[in-house]
């Protein structure tokens, strides 16, 4: 068990978490004269190694993930939740949601399919709610920074969060909450041939190349942010706001996340030095979900397709889980660091 125990912290830092890369940087940056213990140089070091760590991770598991999602087009993903009925629907959308798109503005076109083939509103729900939240990118990339435990309570959280919405909004039948020309939009069944390897291969390889110029702007912003929080912000500014002393932690970053566009990606590196800084584990998580799952910009683009009052609804169980699920990470903590 000692052997496992080593070796699978080897993987989860040197191998996920790259931390030899963060050294030879460190080495790289004092021969040339640059004291990475300052706060120029760490902030440089800092920046340098999370971008190429991140743009690493980020075309190897899109490439992973992608190849994935090519056995399940829209149209055999409608099909499989269509054998499904009840609370088994919801929790098969949800996991289908961890091998779709990275983000939320990328989610809502597949929710208006789904839905507008005809599929159970409770589900598309859980499948958009799921997707940006929880994908298989998130575990590995959340196992990098913060440990196998912390990513595997997440992601089976924001999966219950994913269920538990669904199903609520499925038992209050609002289906009349929907825009009808979703509601209305005829759908036509296209047979789905069956890709090659090789055609698999290139359409993944073409998912790396579109989401990696779609996020690396993301990607460049988030990171330095991190870098300035990791190096800027002192310590106490941070305790103080999302520390233990603040009881209002969690609503705060919850709340903070909205306004901002980002996918976990763009995330990472801000939990990552906002936790460093001392901030607590659930006010780190809530402000990654918020940012992931409430976007504004997401917001804006699922009012065009659901009316007012679903869409309060759907904010309204998202945040509430949100808040629930950074209060539990923050009194459990001490089990999972």
């Amino acid at each position: 068990m000692q052997f496992l125990s080593e070796f699978w912290m080897f993987i989860q830092d040197q191998v996920l978490g790259m931390k030899w890369l963060s050294t030879l940087i460190g080495q790289f940056l004092n021969f040339f004269g640059l004291d990475t213990s300052g706060k120029i140089g760490g902030s440089v070091q800092f920046f340098i190694y999370d971008v190429i760590k991140i743009i690493f991770l980020l075309c190897v598991l899109i490439f992973i993930i992608s190849y994935i999602q090519s056995f399940f087009p829209p149209e055999r993903t409608k099909k499989i939740l269509g054998r499904f009925h009840g609370i088994g629907a919801n929790i098969i959308a949800a996991l289908l949601g961890t091998v779709t798109p990275f983000c939320s503005c990328s989610s809502i076109p597949l929710f208006i399919g789904f839905t507008s083939a005809g599929l159970p509103l409770g589900v598309t729900f859980s499948f958009l709610i799921s997707s940006p939240m929880v994908d298989l990118g998130s575990l590995v990339l959340l196992m990098s920074i913060f440990g196998t435990k912390v990513a595997v309570v997440y992601v089976l959280l924001g999966l219950v969060i994913a269920v538990v919405g669904g199903t609520l909004i499925e038992k209050l039948h609002l289906e009349n909450q929907v825009e009808e020309f979703i509601r209305n939009a005829k759908q036509i069944d296209i047979p789905q041939e069956e890709l090659m390897v090789k055609e698999r291969i290139k359409y993944a390889w073409e998912q790396v190349v579109e989401t990696f110029k779609k996020v690396f702007p993301y990607i460049l912003v988030g990171v330095g942010i991190g870098a300035f929080i990791h190096n800027w912000i002192p310590e106490d500014v941070i305790v103080r706001f999302l520390g233990t002393g603040n009881p209002f932690g969690v609503i705060i970053a919850t709340i903070a996340g909205v306004p901002m566009y980002a996918d976990i990606f763009g995330c990472i590196p801000i939990a990552e030095a906002l936790l460093a800084k001392g901030a607590r584990l659930g006010v780190v998580l809530a402000f990654m979900m918020g940012v992931t799952t409430l976007s504004l910009p997401s917001i804006i683009m699922l009012k065009k397709a659901i009316k007012p009052k679903l869409l309060g609804l759907f904010i309204g169980i998202c945040t509430v889980g949100i808040i629930i699920v950074g209060y539990a990470f923050n009194a459990f903590q001490y089990l999972l660091v």
